[in-house]
């Protein structure tokens, strides 16, 4: 059955005051980072502006949405002004310089608290900025405040948070643990955000929320400074409205970083420039078993445009096969469980009551784990990895789905304790590019009949970021679904 591809309309949300062409500031919110930095540079709107109307809508919606844990206004405004008399005086940092952004709260902010959603972290004030914070400032970013979380970035929130609301429908899942990264951007709060992904922590928020999201290659981003759930599961990556505005943020954070000596030494390429690359000639796999085993029709549905969008593109859309990833799924679990433990052990058991139930028993399985079968698990990982990787000599991105079913319900979502079935296939589409390292690129792609948003994934051999910003960018040339915005 044929598809209408989506074109990309005009913004005709974006009015101007007067002739000269100064862009009200409260037109602003929902400017992608690439359109808002050349406003910018070309002093259509100025950082100060940009910053003031993120602040506005902040104060004006959050108390519904409940996405930051920390609003730093004075930071804010005095980074906006800064950045404004830089770029009066002829400095231009770059893309990013004067954009309001903000930051999960477990990436270190000196001066600020960092609670990682924990209530025995509500105090705990850094001395230094994470390496992912230091960089964006120094590119000239402005901070506007930290994003809520789940506690310790694991499934649950503390019982004494109050998670974030899905802007599109309160009675909608709004994601996993980076959760306040995707309410934020997609409301309208930030221009883009840092999440973390763990187990599909940047993937499954993007897709509620209808925004794009890279989950890098393990290593291409510095994990310093930033809370530890799972150390070699987590990844550090950006949140945003577009693939090119998921490559501004990515550019400017990942490379190699001294204090963090897993950070990859591989150089970072120009995201930009990837994403004006045309596509023509790409070679994107698909394996229709595991693309349509135990998937709902209309992510299914979602997919097969996807497939159609790209040969449009001049893409070869060939089919493979994947590796059976149901172990993976499975050693997920305690292989979390046992990194947990370990970043914990400062804290755990010794402030246990402080704890809620869900980190609290993820941690007691980690502390249960035997060494022998944990070997086990870090053996078929080794295997795992060198299986997907081999699939990259013969095509340059693989087309899957981010999750088996369309949009769910925070009711469904408070079974997934009692409902071990729906934890493993929520995982399926997720966990295994954790376990392996392979980066992603989560794109908005279609929605369902109540209009919430649909998501797939392309997944890109390691270290090959470039690659996935090229093709998003091509896509969403074309179709408009990352245009889509709740509220408004």
């Amino acid at each position: 059955m044929g598809t209408t591809l989506l074109r990309t309309p005009d913004l005709q949300s974006l009015r101007y005051s007067d002739s000269s062409g100064t862009t009200k500031s409260d037109d602003l919110h929902y400017l992608e980072i690439a359109e808002l930095a050349e406003r910018i540079r070309t002093r259509r709107t100025s950082p100060v502006a940009a910053t003031r109307a993120q602040l506005d809508r902040i104060a004006a919606l959050d108390g519904t949405l409940h996405s930051y844990a920390l609003v730093m206004a004075d930071a804010a405004m005095a980074q906006a002004e800064a950045a404004q008399a830089e770029l009066a005086a002829g400095r231009y940092r770059g893309p990013l310089h004067g954009v309001p952004i903000a930051v999960k709260d477990l990436c270190h902010t000196a001066g600020f608290a960092t609670a990682a959603g924990m209530a025995i972290h509500r105090d705990h004030v850094p001395t230094e900025d994470a390496t992912v914070v230091r960089r964006l400032k120094d590119a000239g970013a402005v901070l506007l405040g930290k994003l809520q979380l789940t506690e310790g970035a694991y499934s649950d929130h503390h019982p004494s948070i109050v998670p974030p609301v899905n802007p599109w429908n309160a009675a909608h899942w709004p994601g996993m643990s980076s959760s306040g990264s995707g309410v934020a951007t997609a409301a309208g709060l930030c221009h883009g955000a840092l999440g973390s992904d763990t187990g599909g922590s940047i993937r499954f928020p993007c897709a509620a929320n209808g925004l794009t999201g890279i989950k890098p290659t393990w290593g291409r981003v510095s994990r310093h400074g930033v809370f530890e759930l799972a150390a070699s599961l987590d990844h550090v990556g950006p949140m945003a409205r577009s693939a090119v505005d998921a490559g501004l943020l990515l550019g400017a954070i990942a490379g190699s970083d001294a204090n963090d000596p897993t950070a990859a030494l591989d150089p970072v390429p120009d995201f930009a420039a990837a994403a004006c690359r045309e596509v023509r000639g790409l070679r994107i796999g698909i394996n229709p078993a595991w693309n349509s085993e135990g998937v709902d029709a209309e992510t299914q549905a979602v997919l097969q445009q996807a497939a159609e969008a790209f040969r449009a593109l001049g893409v070869d859309v060939v089919e493979l096969r994947l590796p059976d990833v149901t172990q993976a799924v499975a050693d997920w679990f305690p292989l979390c469980a046992v990194e947990a433990a370990v970043a914990h052990e400062a804290t755990y058991p010794l402030h246990k009551n402080a704890y809620g139930p869900v980190l609290a028993s993820v941690i007691e399985v980690g502390l249960s784990v035997h060494g022998t079968d944990l070997q086990k698990i870090t053996r078929r990982r080794m295997n795992l990895r060198g299986r997907v990787s081999a699939l990259f000599t013969n095509v340059d991105l693989l087309l899957v789905p981010e999750q088996p079913f369309a949009s769910p319900t925070v009711a469904m979502m408070q079974t997934l304790g009692e409902t071990p079935t729906l934890v493993s296939a929520l995982l399926r589409y997720t966990c295994p590019f954790d376990m392996t390292g392979h980066p992603t690129i989560t794109l908005p792609g279609g929605a369902t009949g109540a209009g919430m948003p649909l998501a797939f994934q392309l997944v890109a051999a390691h270290m090959d970021e470039a690659t996935l910003v090229r093709a998003g960018a091509a896509f969403q040339r074309i179709t408009a679904w990352h245009r889509r915005h709740p509220l408004d």
